[in-house]
């Protein structure tokens, strides 16, 4: 049921306000893992079991949000959620050694899961149906931001008071939402029924989504399948999940619904938020790491290279929204937003080491535009073609795309660094040779450097060939940054003709006839 006037406004400011305390949690520890180490003496290797079990307990829990709404009755379980994912903050700040923080994380991931989802769905049902689009824009909006704002909240937290807050930051805000969805949610008008549980599609989902979040984790960390553990985790996750869709399919009340897949522009929506995740993420991964490795930028300067594009987003989310409502196609604005990201991409491939935070401005604001066109109408397109029964599952499955998108995008690229890195390595090293004029050149130069700066005849020569090595170094690793740009920027324009395939789909009559008649 639509609502109007305070009450929709505080429903809005309630929901919006959950979501981004959750999606800013997924890149907020980040900041803080060698302040957390050090502080509870763990390795570093230990802590990022800290960011590993928050992202399997989201990606689990996403995808049965719907089931568990149901079960439990959605508003019971909204504010539920809340009030877990708040009180596992707490936990997490007090926590006295790396694996009850890493429990407590956990916990918290469980009872984050649940918010994104369920607030874009109460969302979508306080709007009407005209103003759907306008909805998403808002929630886009939390979307963008969270893990956006992330590092740089972060940062500035350990900055002037220690790493515990960087927890205790939800605290306020999570009993603040809670009491608001007290008072303000109601139940939904129409909604699945969940009298009987499936403990078999649970299990397969829990077992099957934790082994493959872990593996894509901690693959790379691990050199993935040269380590034993990997190597059974993916096994185990692939034939997990392969049951789970079948059994899925062929179970009478599904804790995962996957029949709403027979909706052309839910499953093509799906597809498409999922290389969305893998630009969103990818894209904030690439940019620090790039920056702070090989340009020396301060974890805040590397945070504030994105505010910029934060701000745009804010403005240009509604606009889209307003877009959407008049009627504008989503297929043309996903277009223009895979096309304007692929932009983004491709400009920050032409970057060398004497780059500065100037040269990122456009590009970030480009790269905020785009993904704006692209957030909001992909969600319009994903629930376009359900019923409002319906949508609370379809939402949780687009959102599980965006999620794995970012996991898959994240462990990709790394990989991909470091081949690369290789590879160009070895190409600039073939190139030098002991005899060449232009290595004998460049050798000795560094040696009457090492010279002047007081190094002895002994030491100069072998102080020459390590900043040799350290500049082919910087070489290689600009080159392999380089092509994992061009890469994302490929990956955005290949998007293309699926979202055209996308423009042929029709949104189903009986969608409009679905709808409670105060909804309309």
């Amino acid at each position: 049921m639509a609502e109007i006037g305070f009450r929709k406004f505080i429903i809005t400011l309630t929901v919006i306000s959950a979501a981004i305390i959750e999606l800013i949690d997924i890149s907020i520890v980040n900041v803080g893992l060698s302040d957390i180490s050090g502080n509870l003496g763990a390795t570093l290797e230990d802590v990022a079991w800290v960011v590993t079990a928050y992202a399997i307990a989201n990606v689990i829990i996403i995808p049965m949000t719907s089931f568990l709404a149901a079960r439990f009755g959605r508003r019971r379980y909204y504010i539920g959620s809340i009030l877990l994912f708040t009180a596992a903050s707490m936990a997490c700040g007090q926590a006295h050694n790396i694996w009850e923080l890493v429990a407590c994380r956990f916990v918290q991931g469980i009872g984050g899961g649940a918010l994104l989802s369920t607030s874009q769905a109460i969302l979508f049902e306080t709007f009407t149906l005209q103003q759907r689009g306008f909805a998403a824009a808002l929630f886009s909006i939390g979307v963008f931001i969270g893990p956006t704002i992330g590092p740089t909240v972060g940062g500035w937290i350990i900055d002037n008071y220690s790493w515990p807050w960087i927890f205790y930051i939800n605290l306020p805000i999570g009993l603040g939402a809670a009491i608001l969805s007290y008072f303000y949610i109601k139940e939904p008008a129409q909604a699945r029924s969940a009298k009987h549980i499936d403990w078999s599609g649970i299990i397969l989902l829990t077992v099957g989504l934790g082994a493959l979040q872990t593996v894509l984790e901690r693959g790379e960390r691990e050199d993935w399948f040269s380590t034993r553990y990997i190597l059974v985790l993916a096994v185990v996750a692939g034939i997990s999940l392969i049951a789970f869709v079948v059994w899925q399919l062929l179970a009478d009340q599904p804790v995962v619904d996957l029949r709403v897949l027979r909706s052309r522009s839910l499953a093509i929506a799906a597809t498409l938020t999922f290389v969305l995740g893998f630009a969103l993420f990818a894209s904030v991964f690439i940019v620090p790491v790039f920056v702070q490795r090989l340009l020396g930028f301060t974890a805040m300067e590397t945070g504030m290279l994105f505010l910029p594009g934060a701000g745009v987003a804010i403005l240009v989310l509604p606009l889209v929204g307003r877009m959407l409502v008049k009627g504008v196609r989503p297929q043309f604005m996903i277009v223009a937003g895979f096309a304007i990201v692929a932009a983004f991409s491709f400009m920050l491939s032409r970057l060398d080491l004497q780059a500065g935070a100037s040269d990122f401005f456009w590009p970030i604001i480009l790269r905020a535009i785009g993904l704006s066109f692209m957030t909001v109408p992909l969600t319009q397109l994903a629930v376009s073609g359900l019923s409002p029964r319906d949508i609370p599952q379809g939402v949780a499955l687009n959102n599980m795309m965006r999620q794995l998108g970012g996991s898959f995008g994240i462990a990709f690229i790394n990989t991909f660094l470091d081949r690369r890195v290789a590879d160009h390595r070895l190409a600039l090293v073939s190139r030098l040779a002991t005899g060449d004029a232009a290595t004998d050149g460049r050798l000795g130069q560094l040696a009457r450097g090492m010279l002047a700066g007081g190094a002895s005849a002994w030491e100069a020569p072998r102080r020459a060939l390590a900043a040799l090595e350290a500049t082919v170094q910087r070489q290689a690793s600009l080159l392999s940054y380089l092509d994992a740009f061009r890469l994302v920027g490929s990956i955005a324009l290949c998007c293309v003709p699926l979202i055209l395939l996308a423009g042929r789909t029709r949104r189903p009559a009986k969608v409009a006839a679905d709808l409670p008649a105060d909804s309309h």
